[in-house]
C-alpha cells in the first residue's frame, strides 16, 4: 500500500523496493495525474503494469464469481505468507516496506475483536474507517476486520463536518482514529446530535491527554482502545480504557507482567548527538534507565527472526538490532521510540527518535524534505528539523 500523495522520485523509490508487477491506481484525478507524470519510468525502468481502477475495471471485478480460489492458488499459502507491505514513515531516511504476513494480520484482527468484546458477522459490530489505508493504523485495521469477519465501513476521507453523518449512515459501533482526529472533532460547534450514534468504541493511537476525557464526555463514547506500535510491530502496547484510571496512557502492564518482562523491555540512555545508544567509554555497554524516567525502548530477542525485516532491505533490517548492549553476545531490537512507565505500570509515549517531525498524524522525514528543498538551484544546503507549533501538539519544520 503506497501513499497516493507521493510523486516523482519518492513514488518510484517505493515502487522499486516493492518488486511489484502491477500498480493499481485509484480513479481520483489527482492520484492518476501523479502516476501519469511518472508513467514512462514506471513502465520502462521498473517494468510495472499500471491498472486504473475505473468503472470498467470495477465492473470486471464485480462480475467475478465470489467463490473460493482453486487449490493451486492456495497450496503454498500459510501463516508466513506475505499479505501486504506497509511503508515506514521514512523517519530515518527514505521509506522502507515492512511486510505483514497472514498470521500477524489474523492475530491483530482477532485479538482486537476479542479484547474489546466485539462481534463479527452480518449482525455484529460495524467498524468505520476513514483513516489512510496506506498507514499501519488504517490499513491493518481494515485487513484485520476482513480476516476476522468484522463489518468494515470505509470513509473516503476524514471530514470534521461529515464524520458523524457517515457514522450514523453506516450504523457504526466503532471507529478508528489517528493523532489529532479527536481534537478536530472537538473543535466543531456543539450539536444536539453529538450523542446520536451507536459508537461504543474508538480504536487508534495518538489521543492527547487534554482531549481524551473531553471527547468521551461530549460524544458519549465509553471505550477507548489506545495502542502503541510501529510498522515493524516488535514492541506493542495496548490500553483498553473504560474508566479514568487508564486514560491518557498508551499501554499498561500489571505487576506480574512487569516482573516477568523486566529484562525484556528495557529503556536505555541515548547519545542525542549521534542518535545512537549511549555506551560507557570503558566497558562499551549501554546504561539502563529507570522506567519512570524513560529512554529508547529495547526489546531483548533470541535471534533476528523476531522481526520479519524490511522488504528486500537487509542492510536497513540489520540496523534495527543492537548487540553487546549489557553483556557480550546479547541481542536487542531497537524500537526507535522513547517511552516511560509509571510506578503502577502505565506507559506513556515520549518521542519518536530519528530525523522526523510530526504533522497531522503523520511522521514526516526531514531527510526527504531536505532533499526536496535541495533541488532548488538557489539553495546551497538545507538542514531540516522539527520545531513545536505554539498552541498545538504537533511539530512543523
Amino acid at each position: 500500500m503506497i501513499n497516493y500523495n507521493l510523486t516523482g522520485d519518492s513514488l518510484l523509490h517505493c515502487l522499486k523496493i516493492s518488486n511489484s508487477k502491477v500498480l493499481v491506481v485509484d480513479e481520483d484525478a489527482g492520484c492518476r495525474q501523479r502516476v501519469e507524470e511518472c508513467r514512462e519510468r514506471i513502465e520502462q525502468e521498473l517494468d510495472i503494469r499500471i491498472v486504473v481502477l475505473d468503472s470498467s475495471t470495477k465492473a470486471s471485478i464485480a462480475a467475478i464469481s465470489p467463490k473460493q480460489p482453486e487449490s493451486r492458488y492456495r497450496d503454498h499459502v500459510d501463516g508466513e505468507t506475505p499479505v501486504l507491505g506497509i511503508y515506514t514513515s521514512g523517519t530515518t531516511g527514505l521509506p522502507k516496506a515492512s511486510h505483514f504476513h497472514l498470521e500477524r494480520i489474523w492475530f491483530l484482527g482477532d485479538y482486537r475483536r476479542r479484547l474489546t468484546n466485539q462481534s463479527s458477522g452480518p449482525d455484529g459490530d460495524v467498524f468505520y474507517n476513514c483513516m489512510p489505508l496506506y498507514h499501519g493504523t488504517g490499513g491493518v485495521l481494515a485487513t484485520g476486520c476482513m480476516v476476522s469477519g468484522m463489518t468494515l465501513a470505509i470513509g473516503r476521507k476524514f471530514s470534521t463536518s461529515g464524520f458523524w453523518d457517515e457514522i450514523r449512515e453506516s450504523g457504526a459501533t466503532a471507529f478508528v482514529y489517528v493523532g489529532e482526529t479527536a481534537r478536530y472533532l472537538l473543535s466543531a460547534p456543539p450539536s444536539p446530535r453529538d450523542k446520536d450514534h451507536k459508537v461504543r468504541l474508538m480504536h487508534g493511537n495518538g489521543m492527547r491527554p487534554d482531549v481524551w476525557r473531553k471527547f468521551q464526555e461530549r460524544f458519549g463514547v465509553t471505550d477507548v482502545m489506545e495502542f502503541f506500535n510501529s510498522t515493524e510491530g516488535v514492541f506493542t502496547l495496548n490500553n483498553y480504557s473504560r474508566n479514568d484510571h487508564f486514560a491518557d496512557a498508551v499501554g499498561h502492564h500489571g505487576a506480574i507482567f512487569r516482573a516477568v518482562f523486566r529484562n525484556t523491555y528495557v529503556p536505555v540512555k541515548l547519545d542525542y548527538e549521534t542518535g545512537e545508544i549511549w555506551r560507557h567509554s570503558e566497558t562499551g555497554f549501554a546504561q539502563r534507565q529507570p522506567y519512570e524516567e524513560g529512554g529508547e525502548m529495547l526489546v531483548k530477542v533470541p535471534d533476528e527472526n523476531q522481526f520479519k525485516g524490511y522488504w528486500h532491505a537487509p542492510e536497513a533490517t540489520a540496523k534495527k538490532y543492537a548487540r553487546n548492549v549489557f553483556e557480550k553476545g546479547d541481542l536487542y531490537y531497537r524500537s526507535g521510540d522513547a517511552l516511560r512507565r509509571s510506578s503502577d505500570g502505565k506507559w506513556f509515549f515520549m518521542d519518536r527518535l530519528g530525523d522526523t517531525f510530526r504533522w497531522k498524524g503523520e511522521n514526516c522525514s526531514t531527510t526527504e524534505v531536505a532533499e526536496c528543498l535541495g533541488r532548488f538551484p538557489f539553495i546551497k544546503e538545507a538542514n531540516v528539523y522539527g520545531v513545536e507549533v505554539p498552541g498545538k501538539s504537533v511539530f512543523d519544520c
